[in-house]
């Protein structure tokens, strides 16, 4: 009788343990890809960024079977009311689980309080501010690759230190140019640098003539470039055509795209120094899947943006089948949080701090002469490695509250 009751026993379990498995909800996340994909950053974000993500998940699916992922992508036009609104259709109505790349950083700001609330994921690849992970820090976002503090602390700390002493700096005339020219100009006097003077121009300025003769005639050896986007590129053509490096001066870009010196031309942008987190021609791995990613995008290998959406993609799915669930958005942050220093397949060591910085090595490197490249996107030879912590604002200076 005894023996016949635990065999009853022992199915029932049995049986209930399969109508769990059979029931249990299988796991699943949908990411939305928010960029700019006819805009003026479309080259080093858009259709790129979407293509990283969606190798991103394959690599992924091909490993780990258990999770169900789908991909969408919208363009928020730039716009912050715009991106917000996708972001709120996006969380309520179509269940995206994480919103990634980001193309501006007013648009990452917007959208970081709405993934908050709904308790979502938000990871910023492209947009720059450093409040991401400062006072505009969320226990849902993440800020991937590069910000405004590595480019203005990290450049000019390198620079100074590889010999770069006197700067002048050609400054855009809104918040971003002079946020950075303001946060470099106290790096170079802090590590016994100079600042000679500035110029600003106009958002969108068409001729840099007269603010390169400015630049010129300081006698500067630093030419800092506190702009971006189109104004970069416009500056580096004028200051080839005048001559400023052949004169020996040196331009440093504080935020500059390999995309931009595709664009621009190797005989103009040469000399050229700036600071990346990625370079597809670093090492194996990053060279494996640059021309992967070659090979998909028409010959165009990939921005750090664009390698850092792959990676982010690739830690956050990770992350999602760790906890079991897409659904908890601050759980999976933690959980990414929680893992301590990892090996990034493109970015080497990785740390996820506290207040939602992701922290890595960057590079120093400057923009080869014609004759040093031997190929397409063969652009860069590295100065030195700027150490992740000493790459990124420390975590007591970016008053993230709750962080400390």
């Amino acid at each position: 009788m005894t023996s016949a009751i635990a065999r009853s026993l022992w199915v029932g379990a049995m049986m209930l343990t399969a109508a769990g498995a059979a029931n249990a909800e299988p796991i699943t996340a949908k990411i939305g890809v928010m960029s700019d994909m006819t805009g003026p950053y479309a080259d080093f974000s858009g259709q790129g960024s979407l293509e990283a993500v969606n190798m991103a998940v394959e690599d992924f699916r091909a490993a780990n079977k258990t999770v169900s992922v789908e991909v969408v992508s919208a363009d928020p036009q730039n716009k912050p009311d715009t991106g917000a609104a996708i972001a709120r259709r996006w969380f309520d109505t179509e269940n995206v689980d994480l919103i990634i790349d980001i193309p501006t950083s007013g648009v990452a700001l917007a959208v970081a309080g709405i993934a908050k609330e709904k308790n979502k994921v938000m990871i910023a690849t492209t947009a720059g501010t450093s409040d991401i992970s400062g006072k505009a820090c969320t226990p849902n976002s993440l800020h991937w690759v590069w910000d405004t503090w590595s480019s203005s602390h990290g450049t000019a700390e390198a620079v100074v230190k590889s010999g770069g002493k006197s700067w002048y700096f050609l400054t855009a005339d809104y918040t971003f140019g002079t946020t950075m020219e303001r946060e470099a100009s106290e790096v170079v006097k802090v590590n016994g640098g100079t600042v000679l003077g500035s110029v600003r121009h106009p958002l969108g300025a068409t001729d840099f003539s007269s603010f390169l003769l400015q630049a010129q005639s300081s006698k500067a050896q630093i030419i800092g470039l506190a702009n971006g986007g189109t104004d970069t590129i416009n500056a580096i053509r004028t200051a080839g055509e005048f001559g400023l490096i052949a004169g020996g001066q040196k331009l440093v870009g504080l935020i500059v795209f390999i995309n931009d010196i595709h664009a621009i031309g190797l005989k103009l942008s040469n000399g050229l120094q700036l600071t990346t987190a990625f370079y597809w021609d670093l090492n194996d791995k990053t060279r494996a899947f640059g021309e992967r990613f070659a090979k998909r995008m028409g010959g165009k290998m990939p921005s750090m943006s664009q390698a850092g959406s792959y990676s982010a993609t690739l830690a956050y799915l990770n992350a999602v089948a760790k906890s079991g669930s897409a659904k908890d958005g601050a759980a999976v942050v933690s959980t990414l949080r929680a893992n301590g220093a990892f090996d990034d397949p493109l970015f080497g060591k990785t740390t996820v701090r506290k207040d939602g910085r992701v922290v890595h090595d960057m590079y120093l490197v400057e923009v080869k002469k014609p004759s040093e490249s031997t190929r397409p996107y063969d652009y860069y030879k590295v100065i030195s490695v700027i150490p992740g912590d000493k790459a990124f604002r420390p975590l007591s200076e970016g008053a993230c509250p709750g962080a400390l």
